[in-house]
């Protein structure tokens, strides 16, 4: 894919996560024709190109050469050269550094494609039983403590499916602390997927905590969490606001510039009760005073 007459393009080919039978016949075909493949971890990638016996020059392209080589890559592109990016497993740029890459090639005004396959994210999603019409990913859960605690309490109130990945060496650890964090919701535990021993194991939170506590987590894990529900999430709030003096809840929304009519169909709303009920209680309380 030698071009001589303009930039190259960079091709984002997914490769198989676990069955090699599910690679396309199109990311064959590119890798087999571009003029340099680059791969995360080339001593992974070399028995994929040997399997299909694609002979391209591969180089490295990880987390901590990122920004140097993507200036490489992006000059050869500029000189006419194709360059393929595939990650250890899956689709490119999802949680990896092909993301850099990516926004660079833009940048630098090289066309970007993306060759759709395998996907351990949408894979595990489907394969869970849980809701799949709104959702959100969130990788590998922050190394740093305080990240990780400060997105732990943002999941505590998601209303959304929650997907992530965790090595089997870290499973029981986040496995407790989603269950400190946001309660006993129902999960998904997809690992080794389209490989021999797949297995989706569905359970609350706290069942799993039991469940590993008596095994020994094996293979790389897909975690799809339950969102929480909304009814929930309301309840909770209503009964929060049972707890503020209703005069009190009143005077928030009428120092936002509210008549009191307005702030009294807020505070009904916040309260789960109807407008009269507050009207009657605000009448009880002036009586009172």
């Amino acid at each position: 894919m030698n071009n001589t007459t303009g930039p190259g393009t960079l091709y984002l080919c997914a490769t198989p996560i676990g069955n090699l039978s599910d690679i396309t016949e199109r990311v064959i075909e590119t890798l087999g024709s571009v003029d340099i493949i680059a791969a995360e971890d080339t001593r992974n990638s070399i028995k994929l190109l040997n399997h299909f016996e694609i002979k391209v020059p591969l180089t490295s392209y990880h987390e901590y050469n990122k920004y140097d080589k993507a200036n490489e890559l992006i000059e050869k592109m500029q000189n006419g050269k194709s360059v393929a990016l595939i990650t250890d497993a899956g689709t490119p740029a999802i949680s990896d550094p092909g993301e850099v890459l990516v926004d660079m090639c833009h940048e630098a005004g090289i066309r970007v494609t993306s060759l759709p396959g395998p996907c351990a994210l949408i894979t595990a999603l489907t394969m869970s039983g849980l809701s799949t019409r709104r959702f959100i990913f969130e990788g590998f859960l922050p190394s740093d403590k305080r990240e990780r605690r400060r997105l732990l309490e943002e999941l505590k109130d998601e209303t959304r499916t929650v997907i992530i990945y965790e090595a089997p060496h870290h499973l029981k650890s986040t496995l407790s602390e989603l269950y400190d964090h946001i309660g006993d919701r129902k999960i998904a535990l997809c690992r080794e997927l389209t490989k021999k021993f797949e297995e989706t194991i569905r359970m609350c939170l706290s069942e799993a905590e039991e469940y590993y506590s008596e095994r020994e987590p094996k293979g790389e894990y897909v975690v799809v969490i339950e969102g929480k529900p909304q009814s929930l999430i309301d309840e909770e709030k209503a009964n929060d606001w049972k707890n503020t003096d209703i005069n009190e809840h009143m005077a928030i929304y009428e120092s936002r510039g509210m008549d009191r009519k307005e702030a009294m169909k807020m505070v009904a709303s916040d309260r789960g009760v109807s407008k009269r009920d507050i009207y009657r209680q605000l009448l009880d309380d002036a009586a009172q005073q």
